[in-house]
């Protein structure tokens, strides 16, 4: 069983940043690749970004490519998003989730055998 917690969500500016941390427990965390995903109101669930399970490669979403950055610190069990230059349109509960390969170029949601509950981001214009 693995477990994954959220945490850093909030309310910002837009043009604002926000971190997101993705604690993780409960199998070995650094051999496999870890993604975040969002859901916006009323839409459904997208691939954000994802890491290799060694934290060299990273693939990103067009719609956050320059934007975000995805990474990891295996010593600590945890996975981070680095929020920059966000928009309105980028409000959404935000979901950790836990590969089952070492890497994966942009996931679907089915690849994915474990999430977090999610943590709400929310920018205002």
């Amino acid at each position: 069983q693995v477990q994954l917690v959220e945490s850093g969500g909030g309310l910002v500016q837009a043009g604002g940043s926000l971190r997101l941390s993705c604690a993780a427990s409960g199998r070995t965390f650094s051999i496999y690749a870890m993604g975040w995903f969002r859901q916006a109101p009323g839409k459904e669930r997208e691939f954000v970004a994802t890491v290799s399970a060694g934290g060299t490669i990273t693939y990103y979403a067009d719609s956050v490519k320059g934007r975000f950055t995805i990474s990891r610190d295996n010593a600590k069990n945890t996975v981070y998003l680095q929020m920059n230059s966000l928009k309105p349109e980028d409000t959404a509960v935000y979901y950790c989730a836990a590969d089952s390969l070492a890497f994966r170029r942009a996931p679907a949601l089915e690849d994915m055998g474990y999430w977090g509950k999610g943590t709400l981001v929310t920018v205002s214009s």
